[in-house]
């Protein structure tokens, strides 16, 4: 039988709170060492690439210490606070408080860090066995150096080298092969990576914190006689570099904001969607002035009693329309297989721009709903957006988005694809004007709508038919009986 304890601690690591996600950023920690937890209380609030999330703590206990402050990006496996338990755990694991962020974490509560590896929003994660590996001997469990790293910023570095030494079994030198474990990089250096045929394992890494770079990977990739050739070519432009950074900014007069979390990701998701999938954009000029009628009728309609009715309800309604008509639009491409994967289903996202900035969340099967049922999803869509409440599943497996650039005055925009999408329908600002109605030039509302689609997989012929649908429904909204 084994012997137990009176207390232990516990240390909580950072999960994956997303799908396949690397970091998270502490927002603002709940309680303070000494203060009492127990299971299922909320201890801290993190920000991932997709939105900020509560953790609760999985365990009762006192919280002995907390590891990093608020502000502080942090890898995910990394333990970011400790709890003193009492009972329940072998005498053997005490004996090494400090690393018990992989020896005493229990099976509910995460898997073996090895598991655990980056990977791009979408691909999924490494499948990863629950049971722990037993202990043998004196052989440290392996760690990622990250772990190493963050544990240093945070006063440890007593033990830090120690857990950053132990893996290192083979005759290469620890970082590297820490790295070669879990290679440290971004989505877009990724998408790069695998676009190259270049294995991140290999990849020797130059970026702050053992990050690997776009320039490393284009290294790597490299014949054998360019890497020699490189470093001659950036020793001579670094020197004059460096001192044009220096002066270059006047740190009085000027203002510097981080970019991380949901700006971060928006930023890598739609450099990576810019430039991986061609894009091609429509225009059409539409007289609306029905539609705005039938708006102001629908909020009188007892069935909307309680619903926010706007012009984006009928404008989203009309897409699926024009989806519903034209399925294939509803597509994503698979780069792996070389497919074109098209849906049966309409998960219409909604771009969203909120304090941390945009996201798109999106509602799941909205060509199943009727239109008070869309207005109900509509309305708890943005309410949840604007108090920063959407969760990272509100915002995965999108299959089609609206960008409503109108409420901001801006006559239209070429927009870009949502990553995973094949089509993103932009709503300019609706407005009077001069328009030829029935022979004559009369006032009318009218707006500009802009689409821009995926052209490996959507043709001119079925971009051009999809947008001139909506336009035909927001024209003469009856169409909505008779297409749908």
């Amino acid at each position: 039988m084994t012997t137990m304890t009176d207390a232990s601690v516990r240390e909580f690591k950072m999960p994956d709170v997303g799908e396949g996600l690397t970091e998270a950023e502490i927002l603002k920690w709940y309680v303070q060492p000494g203060d009492t937890v127990t299971d299922g209380q909320i201890v801290c609030e993190v920000e991932t690439a997709k939105a900020a999330v509560e953790l609760p703590i999985p365990y009762d206990g006192v919280v002995r210490a907390l590891h990093f402050p608020e502000g502080t990006t942090v890898d995910v496996g990394t333990s970011i606070i400790a709890v003193e338990v009492g009972g329940g755990a072998p005498a053997a694991e005490p004996q090494a408080p400090q690393t018990a962020q992989v020896s005493q974490v229990s099976v509910e509560e995460e898997p073996e860090p090895q598991g655990r590896q980056p990977v791009l929003v979408g691909y999924g994660v490494a499948a990863t066995s629950t049971k722990r590996r037993p202990r043998k001997g004196t052989e440290a469990p392996a760690q990622p150096a990250a772990t190493a790293i963050q544990a240093e910023l945070n006063g440890h570095a007593a033990q830090a080298p120690a857990q950053a030494l132990a893996p290192a079994s083979a005759p290469a030198a620890p970082a590297p092969a820490a790295a070669q474990r879990r290679p440290l990089a971004k989505p877009p250096v990724r998408k790069l990576a695998k676009d190259l045929g270049v294995d991140l394992a290999t990849v020797t890494p130059t970026g702050p914190d053992g990050v690997i770079t776009r320039e490393d990977v284009h290294a790597a990739a490299a014949p054998p006689q360019a890497p020699e050739r490189a470093p001659a070519a950036a020793q001579a432009p670094a020197p004059a570099a460096a001192p044009a950074a220096a002066v270059g900014y006047d740190a009085a007069r000027e203002t510097r904001i981080p970019v991380k979390g949901v700006r971060k990701a928006t930023a890598a998701a739609m450099v990576g969607s810019a430039f991986t999938a061609p894009h091609v954009t429509e225009f059409v000029t539409v007289d609306v002035t029905r539609t705005m009628k039938l708006v102001e009728e629908l909020k009188q309609d007892k069935e909307f009693s309680g619903l926010r009715v706007n012009p984006l309800l009928l404008i989203a309604k009309a897409l699926l329309v024009a989806v519903k008509r034209h399925p294939d639009i509803n597509a994503s491409w698979d780069e792996a297989a070389q497919e074109i994967v098209v849906k049966h289903y309409v998960n219409l996202g909604i771009a969203a721009a909120t304090p941390r900035g945009l996201i798109v969340p999106n509602i799941k099967d909205a060509h199943a709903k009727t239109l008070p049922q869309l207005a109900e999803s509509l309305g708890e869509l943005v309410s949840t957006a604007r108090e920063g409440r959407t969760s990272p599943a509100a915002m995965q497996g999108g299959t089609i988005t609206i960008t409503n650039v109108g409420v901001f005055g801006v006559d239209t925009g070429t927009p870009i694809l949502n990553p995973g999408e094949s089509a993103i329908l932009a709503v300019g600002a609706i407005k009077l004007q001069p328009w030829v109605h029935k022979g004559k030039v009369k006032p009318r509302q009218v707006t500009t709508l802009a689409l821009s689609f995926d052209h490996r997989l959507v043709d001119g012929e079925l971009g051009s038919k999809v947008l001139a649908d909506v336009a035909a429904v927001l024209e003469q909204p009856k169409r909505l009986i008779t297409w749908a």
